[in-house]
C-alpha cells in the first residue's frame, strides 16, 4: 500500500482545530478524532475502490541484443484483467547500467483492455542487463491511497561491444587486397594445398597420382599443389587485473576486444583462421571454429559478459592453450598490459616458448595522459608528476625491448590507435611473407 501527498496534507489540514482549540483539550481531541476517523474512512474507500494491481497481465517485447552506444525500446504489455479501470504507475526496474530514462510511467486502462509501457534505455555497461521484476502501483478514484504489487515479469538484453573501429576496416581490406598475389611467400616444399590436375609427365612424384581422376580419363593424372597462404591466427585477450584500468573512456580490456575485432576481421577477409581466448589463469571465453559472417557475431557475444578479474594473469599457460588449437606455426597476439617489469614477469617467461615455434606479437595500451604529464614543468608538483610519468614510459619501453629480445614484436599505442597499429602489422607481415 502507499499513499499520496495529498493524504499527507489531509492530515496536517486535521491538526490545525487541534491548534486552534488547545486551551479546551477535551473539544480538541474531540475535534482531532473525528478529523482522524473521516480520514481513516475516506482512505479505506478509496483504497477498496482501487483496481486489484494482481488481476493483470504482463508480457515484454523486447530485442536480444543491442551494441554498446545504441539506444532501444523495452515494451511491457499490460492486460487488466480486473472488473475496474486500473489507474495508477509502472516501475520497470532495470539496472542502473541499463540507462533506463524515466523508472515510472503513468498508466490508465480499462477493464478487459490492454496497454503498453515503453520504456526508452541507452546501455553503458556490456553484457547482459536485467529486469526481474516490474511493480505497478493502482490508486483509488481519489488518489488517496494505492494498492501496489511486485510482479514477475523477467527481461534480459545482451550489450554486445562496440566495435567502433570498424571505419578502419575498409581502408585495410583494400590494401589487402592489393597484396593479394604480390606476397613474398618463404615456404618449403611443393606445397599442401590443392590446385589444380593435369597429365603425368616422367620425374613427378607418383605419390600425387590422382587414381579416380585417372580412371575417368583412362590415363595417368596428378595433383597439383601451392604453398599454402592462409594461416592460423591465435588472439589471447588478458582478462586480469591490469585489463580493468581505465585509460581515456574505456577500460584496458575493452580497448583488447576493439583490437581483437579488428584484427579478427581482417584476418577472416584475408581467408586465415582464426581463434579467440579470454584468459587470466582459466579461459573466460572462447571462440573457435568459427569463419566468414559468423566470427564476429560469435566474438562479440562471447566477449559481452567478460570483466576483467582482480588477478594475476598466468602466462605460463599459454603455450599450452595455443598447442591446443593448433600444433603448426601460427601468429600469436597476446593483447595485455606490458608496462612494468615486476606486473610483465610471467609474460617474459612464457615468451621463449611461444617464440620458438610461433610468431608473436605483444599489442598492449599506453596511457596519452602520461605524455601531457611528462611535458608539464610549470611548477614544482607537476615538475613531480612530469617525473613519475617518465619513469613509468621508460619502465614500458624496457619491457619492450625486453619482449623483442625473446624473439616477439611489440606493439603499444593509445586505446584509440591500437586497434588500426594492430592491423598494420598484420598486413606487414603478410606482405613481408612471414604470415
Amino acid at each position: 500500500m502507499a499513499i499520496s501527498g495529498l493524504y499527507a496534507g489531509l492530515l496536517l489540514v486535521g491538526l490545525v482545530p487541534l491548534v486552534l482549540l488547545g486551551r479546551t483539550p477535551g473539544l480538541a481531541f474531540g475535534t482531532l478524532g473525528a478529523v482522524l476517523a473521516v480520514w481513516l474512512l475516506a482512505g479505506l474507500v478509496d483504497l477498496l475502490l482501487a483496481a486489484p494491481p494482481r488481476r493483470v497481465g504482463i508480457e515484454r517485447e523486447l530485442p536480444d541484443r543491442v551494441r554498446l552506444g545504441e539506444t532501444l525500446t523495452s515494451t511491457v504489455l499490460v492486460t487488466n484483467l480486473g472488473g475496474r479501470a486500473l489507474r495508477g504507475e509502472l516501475r520497470d526496474a532495470w539496472e542502473p547500467s541499463a540507462g533506463a530514462g524515466r523508472m515510472r510511467e503513468p498508466v490508465r486502462i480499462p477493464a478487459g483492455e490492454r496497454r503498453a509501457v515503453r520504456t526508452r534505455m541507452r546501455p553503458w555497461r556490456r553484457g547482459d542487463r536485467r529486469s526481474e521484476v516490474v511493480v505497478l502501483r493502482s490508486w483509488g478514484p481519489m488518489r488517496l491511497v494505492a494498492r501496489q504489487a511486485t510482479l514477475v515479469a523477467p527481461g534480459r538484453v545482451r550489450v554486445l561491444p562496440p566495435f567502433h573501429s570498424r571505419r578502419h576496416l575498409p581502408s585495410r581490406v583494400a590494401r589487402l587486397r592489393a597484396l593479394d598475389g604480390a606476397t613474398t611467400l618463404q615456404v618449403r616444399g611443393q606445397g599442401t594445398e590443392f590446385d589444380s590436375l593435369r597429365d603425368y609427365v616422367r620425374g613427378d612424384d607418383v605419390r600425387s597420382i590422382d587414381w579416380r581422376a585417372t580412371a575417368r580419363k583412362q590415363d595417368l593424372v596428378v595433383r597439383t599443389w601451392r604453398p599454402e597462404r592462409d594461416r592460423r591466427v591465435v588472439i589471447i585477450i588478458d582478462t586480469g587485473r591490469t585489463a580493468a584500468a581505465r585509460i581515456d573512456d574505456e577500460t584496458r580490456l575493452d580497448t583488447s576486444i576493439e583490437s581483437a575485432l579488428l584484427l579478427a576481421a581482417l584476418a577472416s577477409r584475408a581467408g586465415d583462421r582464426v581463434d579467440v581466448l579470454a584468459w587470466d589463469r582459466r579461459v573466460r571465453a572462447r571462440v573457435q571454429g568459427a569463419s566468414g559472417p559468423t566470427l564476429l557475431s560469435r566474438i562479440v557475444d562471447a566477449m559481452a559478459n567478460v570483466e576483467p578479474e582482480l588477478i594475476e594473469t598466468d602466462w605460463s599457460g599459454a603455450a599450452g592453450l595455443v598447442r591446443g588449437i593448433t600444433n603448426h606455426r601460427a601468429l600469436v597476439v597476446l593483447l595485455t598490459t606490458a608496462d612494468h617489469a615486476g606486473a610483465s614477469r610471467s609474460l617474459l617467461e612464457a615468451l621463449p616458448e611461444l617464440t620458438r615455434k610461433h610468431l608473436v606479437v605483444v599489442a598492449s595500451v599506453t596511457d596519452p595522459a602520461a605524455l601531457e604529464l611528462a611535458a608539464g614543468l610549470d611548477d614544482r608538483e607537476a615538475v613531480y608528476r612530469a617525473a613519475a610519468a617518465e619513469r613509468s614510459m621508460l619502465d614500458a619501453e624496457r619491457v619492450r625491448r625486453a619482449v623483442v629480445r625473446q624473439g616477439a614484436d611489440a606493439i603499444a599505442a593509445g586505446p584509440y590507435d591500437l586497434p588500426p597499429r594492430l592491423a598494420d602489422r598484420y598486413l606487414e607481415l603478410k606482405k613481408a611473407g612471414r604470415l
